[in-house]
């Protein structure tokens, strides 16, 4: 005759490792998709503000530098012409790291 074991697990146990090694990626991927989409942009926008504020700083001492007041129209000239200065060297950067220099 054949014995019946009662004692056999049956289909519905689950190991645990596998079970909490999952959770923990589904952690880590909301996570990173909440830095990727969510603060991501953020982030960017606020080093954006950040570097336009430095600019703005060193073009202030830079004229100052050399007498130009702010807010007169000597300054703003200054301002202007050094504005135009570090596009064209963000240009040759860009160039440069695209290989075209």
């Amino acid at each position: 005759m054949t014995g019946i074991d009662s004692g056999a697990r049956g289909s519905t146990a689950v190991p645990l490792r596998p079970l909490v090694c999952g959770a923990f990626i589904a952690i880590l991927a909301a996570f990173g998709l909440y830095a990727a989409f969510i603060s991501g942009p953020a982030m960017r926008a606020a080093a954006h503000d950040d570097v336009v504020r430095m600019v703005a700083e060193e073009d202030r001492r830079f004229c100052k530098m050399f007498g130009l007041g702010a807010g007169t129209d000597t300054f703003a000239a200054c301002s202007r012409e050094l504005s135009t200065v570090g596009q064209r060297q963000v240009d040759r950067d860009n160039a440069a790291a695209q290989g075209l220099l």
